[in-house]
């Protein structure tokens, strides 16, 4: 893999258009053996048109055998190394709903959850809370006071929410709270090493759960908080910076809107439908010459075991493909950030298919997008890393290495 400042020296300008489009959590397994995954599963003529017109492989998001956060799993996409570049997902989620960062700021991503009488967690996610009810909850949870610590508690969607603790000598090297699995109890937040900020920043993230879960005690689903992602914000180099590129997010989840907007995207409004996301690119196409296109739904269903919806939502993307290639991007690259198979209910270390169109690929061959077929792909097994540099060189922007 290059290394990043190899690249920022090689890349050049370019009138070309490229898109990078993530299904977000696309690889899958099958329900019974020998089965079908659930993109083998889908009916996807587009997409298997199009990966008869493109070289294909399988990506490792981070390394084999390693399952990955969404947070490093894009950073990845993006050609950040995530073992270098070590993003808290309590700043990722701050970030994409445009929480205004002070530096000693320690921000945690927070899960609304269910919890049985004897504390036990039924259900990491609360049902997938409403957000109306998610924000009434956080305008709650807002007014906790705690001596020698500011604390902002703010909605981000479904049962997702952040808070962010501001005061002196804070570290954001923490453990979770959350267990990331049903039928135990919610972890205590510990120090990752003895330092006394991290040893004090703890004490106040526990002190914080316990008035939560005070405050949230009569409520019947919503009646816990599951804290995970501590981190303390810290800029990287931009897109711009490094790949002399002009790129848009189009993304509807905050998460995602705040990585783009941490490796200096222009994150654009977007609306809530994958038709509002494909209006949005055509609108915006003329502006920018790299889109992040994001499409988080495969995810959701793949958490939830939901292997027929995950289904559906790959088939309704591929009735989109015409309309995306209409636009005649001189580059696209299609695949996912992570796998996440509705049979685990959970993000797994599976790797991800990847398509890669462009008039200067060498179509391999490979006649239908799938995990069986692009393993064979001309591609082979990559990393994520190689992505970005792939993007580039068939986007004519590298310049030549060396003599």
């Amino acid at each position: 893999m290059i290394s990043m400042d190899i690249l920022k020296e090689l890349c050049q300008k370019s009138n070309s258009k490229s898109i990078l489009l993530v299904l977000d959590g696309l690889g899958g397994i099958s329900r019974i053996p020998d089965g079908k995954t659930e993109l083998e599963t889908a009916s996807t003529p587009n997409l298997d048109s199009l990966a008869c017109n493109s070289i294909t492989g399988m990506v490792d998001p981070i390394s084999k055998g390693i399952t990955p956060g969404s947070g490093p799993a894009h950073l990845s996409l993006f050609g950040y190394d995530p073992i270098k570049y070590r993003i808290g997902r309590g700043v990722l989620s701050a970030l994409g709903i445009g929480f205004d960062f002070q530096p000693s700021d320690v921000a945690a991503r927070i899960n609304f959850a269910t919890v049985a009488e004897d504390g036990r967690i039924t259900d990491r996610r609360a049902g997938r809370l409403d957000t109306e009810k998610n924000g009434q909850l956080c305008s709650i949870l807002n007014r906790i006071k705690i001596p020698g610590v500011e604390i902002f508690v703010r909605t981000v969607k479904e049962h997702r929410a952040i808070v962010v603790f501001r005061g002196n000598g804070l570290s954001g090297d923490l453990t979770d709270s959350d267990p990331q699995r049903a039928g135990v109890f919610p972890l205590p937040v510990r120090s990752h090493n003895d330092t006394r900020e991290a040893k004090e920043t703890a004490r106040l993230a526990n002190r914080f759960i316990e008035e939560c879960r005070g405050i949230l005690s009569k409520e019947e689903v919503a009646n816990m908080v599951l804290l995970r992602g501590f981190a303390q914000f810290c800029p990287l180099p931009s897109m711009h910076e490094i790949y002399k590129l002009n790129a848009a997010a189009i993304a509807n989840y905050p998460m995602y809107r705040g990585v783009a907007r941490l490796v200096g995207m222009t994150v654009l409004d977007c609306g809530e439908s994958i038709e509002d996301e494909l209006d949005t690119l055509a609108r915006e196409f003329q502006n920018y010459d790299f889109f992040y296109l994001h499409i988080k739904k495969t995810d959701s269903y793949g958490e939830d075991g939901d292997f027929d919806q995950k289904v559906h939502i790959i088939e309704k993307v591929d009735k989109h493909i015409p309309q995306i290639m209409n636009l005649d991007p001189d580059v696209i690259v299609v695949t996912g950030d992570h796998s996440t198979p509705a049979v685990l209910t959970a993000h797994s270390w599976h790797p991800n298919p990847v398509l890669l169109y462009s008039r200067w690929c060498r179509p391999d061959k490979v006649r239908a997008f799938s995990e069986s077929e692009c393993i064979n792909g001309g591609l082979g097994h990559i990393n994520a890393l190689d992505i970005m540099p792939l993007i580039l060189a068939n986007a004519l922007r590298l310049n030549k290495f060396g003599a």
